[in-house]
């Protein structure tokens, strides 16, 4: 709050304008403007200043920044941080340079050494009360250097008690599911175990990776717990290495009394994992290997009901009981028209590709057996063989195409053909369909088909993360697991604060994405006119306003209630 505040200098009154903040516990002043005498005052208010022509204008980044502080202050996620890992010595808390990280991770991710300019060019310098030579690369090094991987794990247990207990957050359905981001670590860091190279979900084989294991809410996809994992490590022994975590955060969010279904994919099912969820207090929903069940993608159309009347107008089914790793269960052989075309589609743009291949390596070989090619070094059978096997790698392309290679005349001849008895069969068969099998027995066919649908929603939080301007996890800036943890948990918490955010727009029936609505609110902005002194005795005068706001933008701002962390 601004007060007036009276110095006597000289035996003479002087007047500032002065903002006041506790911080760590002691008054201090956060801003300041000297006033003049009283003279000058009455001066001012009875003859205005607006004749001067302003000098310069100051902006800083103001509507997402605030609507995100806003959230972080409301879930206490400074003082949650700081209860685990209680800073050592004078300035700014753990707690508060992680917050700065994760907001940054939200609107403009950064290195460590870019925060503190970015810093100094939004509100928050003013909101959280400190100064941009603070934010030091080496400072957020030092105080992430005390975050454990036990803290992390403290920090979020206590942070989503309280916001579900908060925000209302619905559990009756939760989600899990892992992916990798890939780094560009060196591949000579010895000491570094979490970057790994493995199967890169976004194709960059020769970079080392990094797993990430998220449990999110189907109400608004808030993570709810995560751990992050060496980056070779298969989806199913990450599940077994986590299902004590699972149902100790059941236990700590629902105290037994929720129906919790636990929706996964195929990539997660192992015996040894249906077993623990089995013994849980969860239900589940997941799918299976449709390769694996050849019996169930035979079963023929006629046998599958629409789902239209229960709002699925593109959804057939067939219901069933069978044996899933030793257990009876519940069993939906689902075809989806949409799902058949988007495959069909695919792999007819794949299947292109292989004949145009296997065409130009025949015409070549023709031209070698001709005699029109003398040159170089002749094809052999071995190295068609493989360069065919390379080609026929992806999925079903072995089973479309016959292919036969020999040695004809000293030198390696080729056929092929495509088999268009394969491609019925998979069109019949596969494409299309996807099994799920789960113990909510009592559930509706359009109940199961639904609860799966949520998947969407842990993809859609993976999906932000790898969003280069918002939420983006990569590049890490990071070579160390301890340091790589805590940059992943920002990302994390930084998601958690996007989450809600949306989410509470959509309450007030305002639905965008996180990408849009973040924009949105980055149009916002602060706007300081810097007008020049009356006299060389006075300072130059500041009048804050705030950037020309569209409808949507007003509409936010409204919403949120931003005027409340408006400059005084």
């Amino acid at each position: 709050m601004v007060s007036l505040t009276k110095k006597t200098i000289r035996g003479k009154p002087y007047y500032y304008a002065r903002e006041c903040k506790r911080i760590d516990g002691k008054p201090k002043i956060v801003w300041q403007q000297y006033l003049g005498k009283a003279e000058d005052i009455v001066t001012a208010m009875t003859q205005g200043q607006g004749v001067a022509e302003p000098e310069h204008a100051l902006v800083s980044d103001f509507g997402a920044v605030a609507a995100l502080y806003d959230l972080a202050q409301r879930l206490k996620l400074a003082e949650h941080i700081d209860a685990h890992v209680p800073k050592r010595g004078r300035g700014p808390s753990v707690g508060t340079y992680l917050l700065v990280a994760i907001i940054n991770r939200c609107v403009a991710p950064c290195s460590k050494a870019g925060i503190g300019e970015w810093f100094q060019n939004t509100a928050l310098r003013r909101l959280i009360g400190i100064e941009a030579r603070q934010l030091s690369s080496q400072r957020f090094w030092d105080n992430m250097d005390r975050v454990s991987s036990g803290a992390i794990q403290a920090i979020e247990r206590d942070v989503v008690r309280a916001m579900v207990r908060s925000f209302k957050v619905d559990l009756k359905q939760v989600l899990f599911d892992g992916t990798n981001f890939f780094t560009f670590i060196d591949t000579f860091n010895e000491r570094n175990k979490l970057a790994q190279r493995g199967k890169s979900k976004e194709g960059r084989k020769a970079l080392r990776i990094v797993g990430l294991a998220l449990l999110v809410s189907a109400d608004g996809h808030i993570p709810l717990l995560h751990r992050t994992y060496p980056g070779n490590q298969a989806d199913a022994p990450t599940f077994r290495s986590l299902t004590d975590a699972l149902i100790e955060r059941y236990r700590e969010l629902t105290e037994g009394a929720e129906h919790v279904t636990l929706v996964f994919d195929k990539g997660n099912n192992a015996k040894d994992n249906l077993h623990s969820i089995d013994q849980s207090p969860y239900h589940f929903i997941g799918s299976l290997v449709p390769t694996q069940h050849p019996k169930l993608l035979a079963i023929p159309s006629k046998r599958f009901h629409s789902l239209e009347s229960e709002g699925l107008p593109e959804v057939s089914v067939y219901r069933s009981t069978q044996e899933v790793f030793g257990v009876e269960r519940t069993v939906l052989v689902t075809y989806n028209e949409n799902l058949f075309i988007a495959q069909s589609r695919t792999l007819l743009r794949e299947i292109a590709k292989r004949q145009s291949n296997l065409r130009e390596l025949q015409q070549q070989l023709r031209r070698w057996h001709r005699g029109e090619v003398r040159g170089g070094r002749a094809p052999t059978v071995t190295g068609v063989t493989r360069k065919v096997e390379g080609w026929l790698k992806a999925r079903h392309m072995k089973e479309l195409f016959d292919v036969t290679v020999e040695e004809y005349d000293g030198l390696a001849w080729m056929t092929y053909r495509f088999n268009h008895q394969a491609w019925t069969r998979l069109q019949r068969t596969l494409l299309g369909k996807t099994l799920l099998f789960t113990d909510n027995d009592d559930w509706s066919d359009a109940e199961i088909v639904r609860g799966y649908r949520a998947q969407h929603h842990v993809e859609n939080g993976f999906r932000c993360m790898k969003d280069p301007h918002h939420i983006c996890l990569r590049p890490q800036h990071h070579w160390t697991d301890q340091k790589i943890e805590v940059h992943v948990f920002c990302c994390v918490l930084a998601l958690m604060l996007c989450s809600l955010l949306r989410r509470e727009l959509q309450h007030q029936g305002i639905d965008l994405s996180i990408p849009a609505l973040l924009e949105e609110l980055e149009k916002i902005r602060e706007v300081g006119v810097v007008y020049p002194p009356q006299d060389q005795r006075r300072s130059p005068t500041i009048k804050m306003t705030l950037s020309k706001l569209s409808e949507q933008q007003q509409t936010l701002y409204d919403t949120l209630d931003l005027k409340r962390h408006r400059a005084a």
